[in-house]
């Protein structure tokens, strides 16, 4: 039996995973599989952090409560399959922890989570830590179909959305905290932006 791996450290953090690596760690710190990288995730989310994510879970139960879809906080592992490889653990090689997402095929969800792309992911960055977010994460979310993602920057109000075209991402204008959010994938998904911050 392989042994489970309790410290980061004993990992080469260069090195490159799958998913049946992942099952073998229980580390203290909180990790994301990206393209079989070992991304560490900030610590503890902090107080506004926490204020937006429990609004956004307000306003989107409102609305996907009375569909076929399920929505998810994190933690929760979100396994994006590559397709080129052999075997099913060795197919993934991307284990991610969104803020928020939403996901309508019920068949894609286990009791280890979800396997395959979200219909909506949501993540929310705090000041100085959006690269991840804009740049690894969009390229991992758009090579993954996941229909509409959208950054929710707690500094400065604001929302971008960006919606799955043929493909490729295209972005909506940001919206800003005076102004009203709909979502182009789900219609009755809309709400004044102002209530996502209204805590902070």
């Amino acid at each position: 039996m392989v042994p489970i791996i309790n410290n980061i450290k004993q990992l080469d953090l260069k090195g490159s995973y799958t998913y049946a690596d992942y099952l073998l760690w229980n580390f203290k710190e909180r990790v994301e599989l990206i393209k079989g990288k070992i991304f560490k995730m900030s610590p503890a989310p902090s107080s506004s952090h926490q204020r937006i994510s429990g609004e956004l879970t307000y306003l989107l139960s409102k609305v996907f409560r009375k569909s076929n879809c399920q929505m998810f906080v994190a933690p929760f592992d979100v396994r994006l399959v590559n397709y080129k490889k052999t075997t099913v653990d060795d197919r993934i090689i991307s284990v991610v922890q969104p803020d928020l997402c939403v996901i309508c095929d019920s068949e894609k969800i286990d009791e280890k989570g979800c396997i395959g792309a979200p219909d909506l992911i949501i993540e929310i960055v705090s000041p100085g830590n959006s690269n991840r977010e804009m740049t690894i994460k969009y390229d991992l979310y758009e090579e993954n179909g996941v229909k509409e993602y959208w950054i929710v920057n707690q500094a400065e109000k604001t929302i971008l959305i960006y919606v799955l075209v043929e493909d490729k991402y295209v972005g909506i204008k940001p919206i800003t905290e005076k102004g009203k959010l709909e979502s182009p994938t789900f219609p009755a998904l809309k709400f004044s932006v102002k209530n996502v911050f209204k805590q902070i």
